[in-house]
């Protein structure tokens, strides 16, 4: 009897490889958020993982998972950065415009306009907002990752909300949700 209560704890026990495990898919959205191309995104979120799992016994069980993760694969990109030097900026998206399809629909041109003004943003109030708005950080968590002060990330977070409005033009409520073409339809369509 002894032997099996002893399994059946053992197997409620986090596992560091299944809260690994469990964290990939925001590693991988984070990671696509700061570089922008699947198969460069995934060969960091590789490469955090291998680190993370060759220092496993630096990580304390019952802490942070998903933050840890996060900040190993941000001080790995910035390694990356600094080990490849200058890249070709396309800062005008000459090159981006070119292998774009015009979407078919409003919201892709919507989020096509996001990811612009987004990356017209300066890397700190990128990261900044999109491990609050987008990764669902708490300010508290994002700091550290960032490894700043809370003060700090709130300032960051909110020059890239102003920066975003700014860029975007957006100037009220009114200009989130439905245009007034398709409002009328979505609005009945919730009506019971």
């Amino acid at each position: 009897m002894s032997g099996t209560a002893k399994t059946d704890v053992k197997a409620e026990e986090p596992s560091f490889k299944r809260e690994m495990l469990a964290a990939l898919p925001s590693l991988r959205a984070f990671a696509m958020s700061l570089i922008g191309r699947h198969d460069r995104a995934d060969d960091l979120v590789q490469d955090t993982i291998m680190k993370a799992w060759a220092k496993q016994d630096h990580f304390e069980m019952g802490t942070n998972m998903k933050a840890w993760l996060f900040t190993i694969l941000r001080n790995e990109l910035y390694s990356q950065m600094r080990k490849r030097g200058r890249e070709v900026q396309d800062s005008d998206g000459y090159f981006t415009e070119s292998l774009a399809q015009h979407p078919a629909q409003y919201g892709s041109l919507d989020l096509q306009d996001f990811k612009r003004a987004l990356d017209q943003l300066p890397p700190d109030q990128r990261e900044a907002i999109i491990l609050v708005g987008a990764s669902g950080f708490s300010y508290d968590e994002a700091a550290e990752i960032c490894g700043c002060a809370l003060g700090t990330i709130k300032s960051r977070v909110n020059r890239a909300r102003q920066r975003l409005q700014d860029i975007l033009q957006v100037t009220g409520e009114n200009e989130y949700g439905p245009d007034a073409t398709s409002a009328p339809l979505t609005s009945r369509a919730f009506v019971s």
